[in-house]
């Protein structure tokens, strides 16, 4: 039995459905039951929180693998995780981290996830760290500037990033959740292709038939916009100001090859996931 956290997210739902699909027994524990009714119905669901120890001793209950996915930038929901599901007797954890973790000196949008890492390492369990960089999923984010037709805002400029497909990321996870012979260990994931901002853009406007306007973030208020058009607590909100002003500056991009080393194919294009989510633009 699998137990997994963050099932409603962009991967997490892409995880629920592939299970579903290979016919593996798990659960999810999400906070909003409803939030959770178009997830696959072979999903048992557990209503809690990471913060809620008698909730995860339920869940946990018989799970031989958890898929740990912690929101927000604490490490509480963490420590909670680590030690009832050391309790229970989980035999294998998969940590979603950050691409961010690995800096060195690490940056403010990895401290978390590393402090997250280095609790799930030390916790007695045998664990596997998913490190994937940016998610082409955040170019959901430009929905209402495309449907309105305002300009959508790039925060990084000439910098270059490979956007991993989280569908891509799922299929890791699953594998690795339900192929026994995976050691612990520690992986980067991107996508193949090594992208601007504006290179996205001109892609999903292929996909779309239409022109798609582009302007510069112009200041640090409208970069973190630019991510978070509601906004974002201070301290992420600096963290993602920070994060945009090194990619502004990478103008090569992190890429590596471990989706296609670990599925045994290549990650999916950026055009592919403009495609499949293409209605999500309308």
């Amino acid at each position: 039995m699998i137990l997994l956290t963050g099932a409603t997210g962009n991967i997490g739902r892409e995880l629920t459905r592939q299970l579903a699909t290979a016919g593996v027994e798990y659960r999810i524990l999400v906070r909003d039951p409803a939030r959770a009714s178009d997830l696959p119905a072979q999903a048992q669901r557990y209503v809690g929180d990471l913060d809620d120890p008698a909730a995860l001793t339920t869940a946990l209950d018989g799970v031989t693998a958890l898929f740990l996915l912690v929101p927000g930038v604490g490490i509480d929901h963490t420590r909670h995780a680590v030690k009832s599901a050391r309790e229970a007797g989980v035999g294998r954890i998969v940590l979603l981290s950050s691409f961010h973790a690995a800096g060195d000196p690490v940056p403010a949008m990895g401290r978390w996830h590393r402090e997250r890492e280095q609790l799930v390492q030390a916790g007695g369990i045998p664990a596997t760290i998913l490190r994937p960089g940016s998610l082409m999923s955040n170019a959901l984010e430009w929905a209402p500037a495309v449907r309105t037709g305002a300009p959508i805002l790039d925060p990084s400029g000439p910098g270059r990033f490979a956007p991993v497909d989280p569908a891509d990321i799922a299929a890791v996870a699953a594998r690795i959740l339900t192929e026994p012979q995976h050691r612990p260990a520690t992986h980067a994931l991107t996508g193949a292709e090594s992208l601007t901002c504006a290179e996205q853009v001109a892609i999903l406007a292929r996909i779309l038939g239409r022109t798609l306007e582009i302007r510069d973030a112009g200041t640090p208020e409208e970069a973190v916009r630019a991510r978070f058009p509601n906004g974002a607590p201070p301290a992420l909100a600096a963290a993602i100001v920070q994060s945009f002003t090194q990619m502004r500056s990478d103008t090569v991009g992190l890429r590596t090859d471990t989706v296609t080393e670990l599925l045994g194919r290549p990650p999916r294009t950026f055009a592919q996931w403009c495609e499949a989510h293409r209605d999500a633009f309308a």
